[in-house]
């Protein structure tokens, strides 16, 4: 899809949707709140949920809050649904450039679509380098889990694999989870990781934990409220000792790059309503 040069006023609105994430734990459930809800499946048991497996999210997410630094890149792919029911395959990739408490670099690529976001401390900024649009905006918060919550509350931006950072504190609740099980060892790029599977409220999901490290390996979700169930999946690459230069997170304008405005959630709705 080409794009031609907006007006101003469609110059905000463009900035609401520079940013087109991967689908999230909280993305499926948020998803399936808007189609028509299936029927409810009868509460699971609670022999369905193993004590021992939500121990081990307890402790992926202690191991993700310690990592002060780091590098992740995750190979994803993505089921998208035609009317005619047929499920095609989107594959990109995201990377993480992370320093805490709070310094970050994300970029979103695929075979369409390349984005970036900048956030230094102080300053978050949305690039598209295709596009040459970049959206700066501030005080979105002054830790990474902070940015995380104000970006998607106000500005509907969502981190990929945000919810996993945030497993362990009061942002997520164990109560979401109806079923949780140990499926077994096995084996991932020559590390021994651990697999689980987990289901709650519209959405199937499994996780291979390192069994030394207990950072997350491999993450499937499955969209229940589909017929056609499509998954998102993601191969997730880690480098602990990673080190990145305070300049890798703020966004340096190209001089051809022209900037809009970045406009909240609920501005960009009463705009586009016309009220």
């Amino acid at each position: 899809m080409s794009i031609k040069p907006p007006s101003h006023r469609h110059l905000r609105l463009v900035a609401a949707v520079l940013l087109l994430m991967p689908m999230t734990l909280v993305a499926a459930d948020q998803a399936s709140k808007k189609k028509t809800p299936a029927p409810a499946a009868a509460a699971a048991p609670a022999s369905d949920v193993d004590p021992a497996a939500l121990a081990a999210l307890d402790r992926m997410g202690e191991s993700l809050r310690k990592l002060e630094q780091f590098q992740l890149v995750s190979d994803a792919s993505t089921d998208v649904v035609l009317d005619t029911g047929q499920k095609i395959e989107l594959d990109g990739q995201v990377t993480y450039r992370v320093q805490r408490p709070n310094r970050m670099f994300v970029e979103l690529k695929s075979d369409r679509r390349l984005r970036q976001l900048f956030y230094d401390g102080d300053t978050m900024t949305v690039y598209s380098p295709k596009l040459k649009y970049y959206a700066s905006v501030d005080n979105v918060g002054k830790t990474l889990g902070e940015l995380a919550i104000t970006a998607q509350q106000d500005y509907g931006i969502e981190f990929p694999l945000a919810d996993l950072f945030f497993w362990g504190t009061e942002h997520v609740s164990r109560d979401a989870i109806k079923s949780a099980i140990y499926v077994g060892p096995a084996t991932l790029d020559g590390e021994a990781v651990d697999q689980y599977a987990f289901r709650q409220e519209g959405a199937d999901w499994q996780l291979w934990l390192s069994k030394s490290s207990a950072l997350p390996q491999k993450l499937v979700i499955t969209s229940l409220d589909d017929p056609a169930m499509p998954q998102y999946e993601a191969r997730l690459h880690w480098n602990t000792k990673a080190t990145s230069d305070a300049k890798s997170f703020t966004f340096t304008p190209p001089d051809d790059a022209k900037r809009i405005e970045i406009v909240p959630v609920g501005v960009a709705v009463i705009e586009s309503e016309g009220k």
